[in-house]
């Protein structure tokens, strides 16, 4: 329901065929921050689940038992081959290696590791239990790492050395800082490390309507002549706006503008308890709002809706709205980044936790008035513990040092708050997965029927994304009943599908229509082709964005005039 990063893994990299579809189920990004994650690592029936049916397998336990047995002896002996792989930088220093001890306290860890994650695969678990056991198994084997123990870490003792042993006093120092307050981890980025509007988010534009809910900004035009049709862009709920404008050179809005595009962004106010009770209608009835906003600013009688993750939820229903009132002719097309509408095996529709625990995790949101991000932030992290939790207890904690400056870390540690509306509306449209079902869900009182959406749609997913796993967003297009539907598949996670510019050698994306019932035979038949889909996209808005026009010289409109700079001052609010 919200971005996180996107960092180099301790793994080899997720392919698209057999990716985990369980990467971030519903429940846990909604009901995991309610409850605390203390909860998720309880023993519970998914544990005796998995005990039972080990002991149906006596001989195989036994010879998993047996045969790490005889490897520990290999290894005390000095005759292990186990090595890290090649693509496991935690033991890339070499004192992993050249030190003896060290080397068989590695190998010991590996091996000890691997024979865990064999019984996990041994038993014969359905998704819902694997699912829960695998967040488990992930977390424990990653904590016990012994790249994290301080004693024995050569990277904590070459730092101690050449500070003197103030590596120690400053690790000390950023562990007690970052466990005092939410989110409960170590920092990726420190709080002063950027200035939102001075050194990101500095794309020129203006303000050109608040409301209670948001704030409409308007770009500034950067090229001579612009299309007609202009592009409303709606973020997620939770985190700021700003990972669309991260940094000059990166920025998708920027990108856009240059490339004749006129764009205008949603930038959501942080709610309090007193804004409790803004839930789906609210929030869509804003996105109406702004939408008529830009339609009346361009003067055209349509506009490109382009939204991501949680927004895309919204701006689908939305769509679904116009549609059964007989106005989606608003709408010039429809986009949805990384955006799951299907959550199928993607959340909570059948995931772990059953409806006695949603509407409690609803009512401990209700009480508070919003679902607190900076918690959120912390399940997040936990979802990969190398990469988010672990990589940064290193450098820190042991080494003492600062985390390196970047743009998207800072933007994944401005949270956002979720009012507690809203967050009942998600928890209960992932419980009964109800945009699946025509008329299970309304949006202003229209019930939504996505395959009624005609409008052409434009779907990205990323092949490594833990949130919105790309399977979920190929069965969410072909929700959808547009006649003219573009799938996109990005070599890339959750924020590096959005933060994703040209001239990127890596980068890659597959397209085509969403035709195919199953995503694997898409991946079979679908075209590639290099670098960012930006370009593919600006080209595909241009088909639909009418002739050219000079561009203005002023934003807003009469009635709608400029009240102050862009980035705005919702995004100033903590």
């Amino acid at each position: 329901m919200t971005n996180t990063v996107d960092t180099e893994r301790n793994y080899p990299p997720t392919t698209a065929r057999g990716a985990d579809e369980l990467a971030a189920p519903l429940d846990l990004l909604l009901l995991g921050p309610a409850f605390g994650l203390l909860r998720r690592m309880t023993p519970n029936t998914s544990w005796a689940h998995m005990a039972a049916d080990l002991v149906r397998k006596p001989g195989t336990v036994a010879e998993r038992g047996r045969s790490l047995v005889k490897e520990l002896g290999l290894i005390a002996r000095g005759k292990a081959a186990r090595e890290p792989a090649k693509y496991d930088k935690r033991f890339a220093d070499p004192a992993w290696q050249q030190n003896p001890l060290l080397h068989r306290i590695v190998q010991a860890y590996l091996a000890a590791s691997e024979t865990a994650e064999a019984l996990y695969r041994d038993a014969d678990l359905d998704w819902r239990d694997a699912e829960r056991m695998k967040f488990v198994f992930d977390n424990v084997i990653e904590s016990a790492s012994p790249s994290n123990n301080p004693l024995l870490s050569p990277l904590g003792w070459k730092a101690l050395i050449d500070t003197g042993g103030l590596s120690a006093v400053r690790g000390l120092r950023r562990f007690l800082r970052d466990i005092a307050t939410q989110p409960r981890v170590p920092a990726m980025v420190e709080p002063d490390a950027f200035a939102v509007g001075e050194t990101i988010a500095t794309t020129p534009g203006a303000v050109v309507l608040k409301t209670r809910m948001f704030e409409l900004i308007q770009y500034t035009p950067q090229t001579p002549t612009v299309r007609t049709v202009p592009l409303l862009m709606v973020p997620p709920v939770i985190n700021k706006f700003y990972v669309m404008d991260i940094a000059p050179g990166r920025s998708m809005i920027e990108y856009f503008l240059r490339q004749g595009q006129r764009v205008f962004a949603i930038s959501w106010r942080n709610p309090h308890a007193r804004h409790r009770d803004w839930g789906f209608d609210s929030y869509g009835a804003a996105i109406v709002e702004a939408l008529d906003a830009v339609r009346r600013i361009a003067g055209t009688e349509r506009a490109h809706l382009m939204a991501s993750c949680s927004g895309g939820i919204l701006a689908a229903m939305v769509a679904a709205h116009l549609t059964d009132i007989g106005e989606d002719d608003r709408l010039a097309s429809l986009t949805l980044a990384v955006t799951v509408l299907d959550q199928s095996k993607a959340g909570f529709a059948s995931a772990a936790l059953g409806e006695k625990e949603a509407h409690t995790a609803i009512r401990m949101s209700e009480r508070r008035g919003y679902l607190d991000g900076r918690a959120l932030a912390e399940v997040f992290a936990w979802l990969r513990p190398t990469d988010l939790i672990w990589r940064y207890w290193v450098n820190n904690y042991v080494q003492g040092r600062a985390p390196a400056a970047f743009d998207v870390l800072f933007w994944n540690a401005d949270t956002t708050r979720m009012t507690a509306a809203l967050h009942r509306d998600m928890v209960l449209l992932g419980l009964h997965n109800s945009l699946t079902e025509p008329g299970a869900v309304s949006m202003l009182d229209s019930p939504v029927d996505l395959s009624k959406v005609t409008v052409d749609s434009y779907v990205i997913g990323g092949i490594a994304d833990h949130i919105s796993p790309w399977q979920a967003t190929y069965r969410s297009a072909r929700l959808l009943g547009s006649a003219q539907q573009r799938y996109v598949l990005s070599t890339s996670g959750h924020i590096a599908a959005l933060v994703n510019p040209p001239g990127n050698p890596k980068a890659s994306y597959r397209f085509g229509p969403a035709d195919t019932e199953s995503p694997d035979e898409w991946l079979e038949t679908a075209e590639q082709a290099a670098d960012s889909w930006w370009p593919d996209y600006v080209a595909w808005l241009a088909e639909r964005g009418g002739p050219e026009r000079p561009a203005p010289q002023q934003l807003g409109a009469e009635g709608l005039p400029p009240v102050g700079p862009a980035p705005g001052t919702y995004v100033h609010e903590h």
